[in-house]
């Protein structure tokens, strides 16, 4: 049980639905609540489907039906994070709204990169390691869910508070939007340095 909770909350950890919310902000201001609502649980869903494949099949996926080294999905992972972080530096909170197409698109750009990446897909490897397929699954299942939770949760809160306080609510999304910059750019170049060194000590 310990492992379990350990596990799911290390997703969850990774998810950060604090930070995936500031990451969506344009998407929070500019939809209504039933659409967001449905667009943020298809990208959990689709979400979940990858998370589980991968705590399923673990590195048998990259190496044997991919031909590739989950080294190799870092770098590539960290470039990505890192071109949106640098979006963020230059244009703010905008930066989202050139990597999505059209409102029936988002759930998918939404699941990938946002929620699917090189941190969370090692978590849910890990997890198909420690606890099985079966309570990895679940473990998967509990972690998404609270995300989207969350951040639906924000939302409301975000829909609540910007009509009584426009000016400070985008204020504050402007700055929280520009250091999510900072942590991403961190982040991203953190992913690529530890895709280097494990690619090249295989």
């Amino acid at each position: 049980m310990i492992t379990f909770l350990r596990s799911s909350i290390l997703l969850f950890l990774l998810l950060n639905p604090f930070m995936l919310i500031i990451y969506l902000l344009d998407l929070v201001r500019d939809l209504d609540g039933p659409t967001f609502r449905r667009v943020l649980i298809r990208a959990g869903v689709i979400s979940t489907l990858a998370f589980i494949a991968f705590c399923s099949l673990g590195e048998f996926l990259f190496e044997e039906i991919l031909h590739a080294k989950f080294a190799s999905f870092q770098v590539f992972g960290g470039i990505v994070f890192l071109l949106i972080g640098l979006r963020f530096v230059f244009m703010g909170n905008e930066a989202f709204k050139g990597l999505r197409g059209e409102a029936k698109y988002l759930a998918g750009s939404i699941a990938m990169p946002v929620m699917i990446g090189p941190g969370t897909v090692s978590a849910s490897m890990v997890m198909g390691k420690r606890l099985g397929t079966g309570m990895g699954s679940l473990g998967i299942l509990v972690a998404v869910f609270l995300s989207v939770f969350i951040m639906l949760f924000l939302k409301s809160m975000h829909d609540y508070v910007r009509p009584r306080s426009t000016e400070l609510v985008e204020r504050y999304v402007e700055v929280i939007g520009r250091v999510a910059a900072l942590v991403i750019g961190t982040i991203s170049l953190e992913m690529i340095f530890q895709g280097v060194t494990a690619w090249f000590s295989c």
